[in-house]
């Protein structure tokens, strides 16, 4: 069974959704590789929205052959020189221009992973042809020295309408008689992950061939998802202790990312004042027990966080309620990733003007970067010469001027 991800796999740029600029800015960066100052290109931005198949589409366009690894896979000094070090140097087979695809180098880390970053730079320094990472989080501290030799580009997140369109196509080729309410469901469920709407499509549709709410509403975001709605219905529709406390056994979220589920969704389960004020007690309490184990990690406390969670919320209430309530997934964990995309740039360009006035990049974060902020509002010419001088990239100017 082929994954539809990889069928649907984009040929084209032209066929990637959303990120017209983005790829116009890639395509450049590849163009003029040996002129730049730059040696690799940083993609970055969320989960399915386009990242890697951008590059696969450019490198068809331009008739290039791509050698892709991930860097989670090849993750030590010696393994990424084994694997890399070759193409770097050698012609393709087939006389093509090439194009070298790092994949999820974020994955990398810090202690395993010892001298993985170190050896990308010395070949990113050698290389004849051009390099493309792709990261979630570009502004890790380990890519430090990664980002500042790279171009970044950044990829934002993909509106429900995009995915929609996508999943039409498919819909189409594949033959699926689907309801316009039903695959406007999916495409929002999504939350801008296309690659993560295709496969949810694949699984309801591949065997009968239809697409109803129904079949949305049974559906998932992922595995961590149906267990995590598994485990609120066991919290929420019951009162008997056994069965709260038992919630979250098959849940692979962490405490964290389930706080925030119970966050959004207790509104829309207890309607009752007194209820809703009692469960969030506890999930105050909850915190608490959980910035204790994180301050002195007392894991001990982890019982009490988990107790709180489920029987604590679900005693809360004084009657369960029979209504049904659709969950969805909190997006405040999309919020927060953006928040600190916009909070990592500020970091970034702090610990380049801190280089260059020798002082901490905290101290310049909290008394100068107000006034390069007003700079670059007010005074193009000399936002511009500070740009210059502190080889400012595009997304990091882009957040001064905010």
């Amino acid at each position: 069974m082929e994954p539809w991800t990889v069928k649907y796999r984009p040929k084209s740029s032209s066929e990637i959704q959303g990120q017209d600029s983005k790829i116009a800015q890639l395509k450049k960066f590849i163009d003029n590789y040996k002129k730049t100052k730059k040696k690799a290109a940083l993609i970055y931005g969320p989960p399915g929205s386009g990242k890697t198949s951008a590059v696969h589409s450019l490198a068809n366009e331009l008739n290039f052959e791509i050698l892709e690894i991930n860097a989670s896979d090849v993750r030590n000094k010696s393994a990424i020189k084994e694997k890399l070090g070759p193409a770097i140097f050698q012609q393709s087979l087939f006389s093509k221009g090439k194009l070298i695809l790092i994949d999820e180098i974020d994955g990398l880390s810090g202690r395993k992973d010892r001298g993985g970053v170190s050896e990308i730079l010395k070949l990113m320094k050698k290389s004849s042809f051009p390099i493309v990472l792709t990261a979630n989080d570009p502004y890790d501290r380990k890519l430090k020295s990664i980002r500042k030799k790279s171009e970044l580009v950044e990829f934002g997140s993909l509106n429900y309408r995009s995915v929609k369109n996508v999943l039409k196509k498919i819909c189409y080729k594949e033959k699926i008689n689907y309801d316009d309410l039903a695959l406007t469901s999916l495409a929002r469920r999504a939350g801008g992950d296309l690659r993560g709407a295709i496969n949810d499509l694949q699984i309801l549709t591949e065997h009968n061939k239809r697409l109803k709410s129904d079949d949305v509403r049974e559906l998932s975001d992922r595995k961590q998802t149906e267990s995590i709605i598994n485990a609120l219905v066991k919290v929420f529709k019951s009162r008997t202790p056994s069965i709260a406390l038992s919630a979250y056994n098959d849940v692979e979220e962490d405490y964290d990312t389930i706080l925030l589920w119970l966050d959004e969704n207790l509104p829309r389960e207890y309607k009752k004042p007194k209820d809703l004020s009692r469960a969030y007690d506890c999930i105050s309490l909850a915190d608490v027990y959980r910035g204790r184990i994180i301050r002195r990690q007392h894991w001990r406390f982890l019982v009490y966080v988990n107790q709180l969670l489920s029987v604590g919320i679900a005693i809360s209430k004084d009657e369960k309620y029979k209504k049904f309530t659709k969950y969805r997934p909190t997006t405040r964990l999309l919020k927060i990733w953006r928040a600190n995309m916009k909070k990592k740039k500020l970091e970034s360009v702090s610990e380049k003007l801190a280089e260059k006035t020798h002082t901490s990049s905290k101290r310049v974060l909290k008394d100068t970067l107000p006034y390069i902020r007003l700079i670059f509002k007010k005074n193009k010419i000399l936002a511009d010469r500070i740009s210059k001088e502190l080889d400012l990239q595009k997304p990091e100017i882009k957040r001064l001027k905010r």
